[in-house]
């Protein structure tokens, strides 16, 4: 009798928590992303980060917009991802018009072009952002994104 007593608590205990899991579920709305927010939101993070000035912001933020499709939704510059869930998983290609993702490429001559094509964009990106920032805070930029690679390349 107490067996069957303490198995019926446990399943009305279980069941109730899952329920109120579904309702919380429910409620929360998945988030949407504005590429003209995400780029506001990198250029906020790298302005307060490296101290720029107005005028560097209101660069940056040109930069950052111009290079928006290219980089995809973590960035090159990106120095750490504050424990988001996910956030060391490879960035998502951007979707096209018809809100489909590119395919991969499946070949190795094909992957070692985007891979380049990658590099390319990247050094194209620092070498403009580079002309935004002082000295020293282009320095702090790198050593930033040396150590995130780093660590990037540790967890893989």
């Amino acid at each position: 009798m107490k067996r069957m007593m303490m198995t019926m608590l446990a399943a009305v205990l279980i069941g109730s928590s899952v329920m109120a899991q579904e309702e919380k579920n429910e409620k929360r709305e998945p988030r949407k992303f504005d590429k003209t927010e995400m780029v506001k939101h990198r250029t906020d993070e790298t302005v307060s980060r490296y101290k720029l000035s107005d005028k560097q912001a209101k660069q940056l933020l040109e930069l950052n917009t111009k290079y928006a499709d290219k980089m995809g939704p973590r960035g090159f510059h990106r120095p750490h991802h504050h424990g988001r869930p996910g956030a060391g998983r490879p960035s998502m290609p951007p979707k096209d018009e018809k809100g489909k993702r590119p395919e991969p490429p499946k070949d190795g001559a094909k992957m070692k072009e985007h891979r380049q094509q990658m590099e390319k964009t990247m050094k194209a990106y620092d070498a403009e952002l580079k002309k935004i920032m002082t000295d020293e805070q282009y320095k702090n930029y790198q050593a930033d994104r040396k150590k995130f690679h780093k660590k990037e390349k540790v967890a893989k």
